[in-house]
């Protein structure tokens, strides 16, 4: 299944999708806050939110799995 990875350490700022969604390439899912900038995590694969593996305010290391896209 397809994973969105964390593309650099931060803090889960807000989470934009919920379990069940069906989401696309290219859109918004997650925003990272790190050295107080906030970064967006977009879809790399269309499918279904399976699985959310972070809560907001969470800290996460590069290449953690943030969602499952199923």
């Amino acid at each position: 299944m397809p994973e969105l990875i964390a593309p650099i350490a931060g803090n889960v700022w807000k989470i934009l999708v919920a379990v069940g969604d069906k989401v696309e390439l290219d859109d918004e899912l997650v925003i990272l806050e790190a050295l107080k900038m906030e970064t967006p995590i977009y879809c790399d694969d269309a499918g279904t939110v399976t699985e959310i593996k972070v809560k907001e305010g969470d800290a996460v290391n590069e290449e953690d799995v943030l969602i499952v896209i199923g």
